[in-house]
């Protein structure tokens, strides 16, 4: 099984970014973490800051045998509708993933223009949310 995550806007910055929301892990540390709990799956990790580089990532899925995606959009979530339709145009599916609650933050962070192009969304569970984004995403691809 493979399986890209995928990160966007300021997310490179894990560890030292707003430790208090976003926590000290950094984002090599959470791509080792999600190796060493799925030892079964083939992980390629990639982050950008610049979203048309998310939205050719996005694209490759359907032709470079990834089965699915964990896709945190960073602030991107609330602004792109560019990301959503590339989400919408292929047949990998995909799962939302982010750190903290967004429903719990600024009001402008309370809606997903990606999530309704997604299977589902993980939200508010710390980096654990990564580990829950990618069982869910297993169990659906069981199916």
């Amino acid at each position: 099984m493979n399986i890209l995550v995928l990160n966007g806007p300021n997310l490179n910055r894990l560890g030292s970014r707003e430790t208090s929301v976003y926590g000290e892990t950094s984002l090599k540390e959470l791509e080792a973490r999600l190796t060493g709990r799925f030892p079964d799956v083939q992980f390629s990790f990639f982050q950008s800051n610049h979203e048309g580089e998310l939205i050719d990532r996005l694209h490759s899925t359907a032709d470079d045998g990834t089965g699915g995606v964990i896709f945190n959009p960073g602030g991107y979530t609330h602004t792109s509708v560019s990301l959503r339709d590339a989400v919408a145009s292929i047949d990998t599916p995909v799962v939302e993933v982010h750190i903290s609650n967004t429903a719990a933050r600024e009001e402008f962070r309370h809606v997903s223009l990606i999530a309704p192009a997604c299977i589902g969304q993980v939200s508010g569970l710390g980096l654990d949310g990564y580990l829950v984004a990618v069982h869910a995403l297993l169990l659906h691809l069981e199916r």
